[in-house]
């Protein structure tokens, strides 16, 4: 089984729509906290890797809406990796409210690439230790 990591968000006023609904684009935040709480949960840091020279780009991004988060709701995102091929990184995120009731599925792929040039990098080459755990953490 894969490791999860679930971070609790409070949809702020700003996020929601006329119609008082969080505005599709804001899932895409939403999905951006999860991933950095995944990152760090797994003794890893963003910030590091760009004072390292690196960027990990989103590549392609996936987002299924089920139903709708309000605003007055929580939310809770819950990250796991399903794919962690030495290039390529993919995050997978559900998203549920304080029902337990799925609102959005999706997932973000992303590459590491050189700060400097922005070409890319194998990420199990640029961060050997980093690759390795996330082999241990990813769905079988």
């Amino acid at each position: 089984m894969a490791h999860k990591v679930q971070t609790k968000i409070v949809p702020q006023y700003a996020d929601t729509d006329m119609m008082g609904v969080v505005y599709h684009a804001n899932y895409l935040k939403y999905f951006e906290l999860g991933r950095t709480a995944y990152i760090e949960d797994a003794g890893y840091s963003y910030v590091k890797m760009e004072e390292e020279g690196y960027f990990a780009p989103v590549y392609d991004v996936q987002a299924t809406y089920r139903k709708a988060l309000r605003y007055g709701d929580t939310a809770i995102v819950e990250t796991r990796l399903s794919l962690n091929d030495g290039v390529k990184t993919v995050y997978a995120y559900d998203i549920t409210n304080q029902n337990g009731e799925l609102c959005v599925t999706g997932s973000t792929t992303h590459v590491i690439v050189k700060k400097d040039t922005f070409k890319p990098v194998p990420f199990k080459r640029a961060f050997p230790e980093w690759y390795q755990r996330y082999e241990e953490l990813k769905e079988q």
